[in-house]
């Protein structure tokens, strides 16, 4: 399968992403995550993850989370993660469909990545209460599995775990 976004199924991965080549691919969750903050009802979800590349030094990623049961699309992201040249530092570059789009950093550790927000900024109508803070695990198990652990503060919250989901591969991008 070629990678989404590649102008060819034969670019290589740029030198200076390869200590992420382990997220390259298409991951499916196979048992629904499941997402609760003290403003929401309990959920479960399914999502769908995306990371590809053309060549540059920059990941492209989508994530399109559907709602478990009615298989209605729920929550998307889209964007771009960058390697700090000859260190493990990471960004995230994300934009929502929810209007707010911010800048995850954080360190790679072997097949780890944590994240803190360092930016966010949303349209002037987005809904309250406002996030303030997100971070965010994203492992490779030794199962093989993908795991994401996302928290999230807002206005009136303290940070706390909001979603969790594993993924198996569904097809690799290389």
């Amino acid at each position: 399968m070629a990678c989404p976004f590649s102008h060819t199924a034969s670019a290589d991965l740029n030198p200076a992403l390869l200590p992420l080549d382990w997220l390259l691919g298409t991951w499916e969750s196979d048992e629904p995550g499941e997402g609760c903050f003290p403003t929401i009802k309990p959920f479960h979800y399914t999502e769908k993850l995306t990371f590809s590349h053309v060549g540059q030094p920059v990941i492209n990623f989508t994530f399109n989370a559907f709602h478990a049961e009615t298989k209605k699309p729920l929550h998307r992201e889209c964007g771009f993660i960058r390697m700090q040249p000859g260190a493990n530092r990471v960004a995230f570059i994300i934009a929502q469909n929810s209007g707010l789009v911010e800048i995850e950093e954080g360190e790679l550790t072997a097949q780890q990545l944590n994240l803190q927000s360092q930016a966010l900024a949303r349209v002037s109508f987005a809904r309250e209460p406002h996030v303030q803070k997100i971070s965010r695990v994203i492992q490779l198990r030794p199962d093989g599995r993908l795991e994401q652990t996302v928290s999230m503060a807002t206005d009136n919250q303290p940070l706390m775990q909001h979603l969790h989901i594993t993924y198996r591969r569904q097809a690799s991008c290389t």
